[in-house]
């Protein structure tokens, strides 16, 4: 499996991949307790696949179009980026504003008349501004508005 998508099919081999496994796997059969050095053994694959005629690559090149197909195969059904879990219902109620955003729908065309130089997130900033500068008391009509909405909310889900 890849590392970043999960369930996705592993990769293709190339048919010089297939002949690097069957080198490695000959010389674990001959010498299982030498280990490999990557380096060199890179190295000598490399030159005798260079050496190699076409009719010895055949074998590796037909290993390759089946895993070519199998790969192909398995990536047909394989559906990226599948969300798992429930579908948003899309005549389910919007959920209930807060009690800073049912303030900001007040005061925003307040802001808007006053600076109309100012783009969307600088009214924000401002809006967020007023809204830290009030006292509990001046927020809680907001609020109350805002349990209102919200038990409203709730007793339809």
């Amino acid at each position: 499996m890849a590392k970043g998508t999960p369930g996705k099919p592993k990769g293709k081999m190339s048919s010089y991949a297939y002949f690097v496994q069957t080198c490695r796997e000959e010389h674990k059969k001959k010498t299982p307790e030498i280990p490999v050095n990557f380096a060199e053994f890179s190295k000598k694959c490399s030159g005798r696949w260079k050496t190699m005629s076409g009719k010895e690559k055949g074998k590796f090149d037909d290993m390759a179009k089946q895993d070519k197909v199998r790969y192909d195969n398995e990536m047909m059904h394989f559906a990226p980026g599948g969300k798992k879990g429930r579908k948003k219902d899309p005549n389910a109620p919007k959920r209930p504003s807060s009690g800073f955003f049912i303030f900001c729908a007040d005061h925003r065309p307040k802001i808007k008349a006053q600076h109309p130089s100012l783009g969307i997130g600088d009214v924000a900033k401002k809006l967020g501004e007023q809204w830290n500068n009030l006292t509990d008391a001046t927020k809680q009509p907001y609020l109350i508005k805002a349990n209102k909405l919200k038990d409203k909310y709730q007793k339809v889900n």
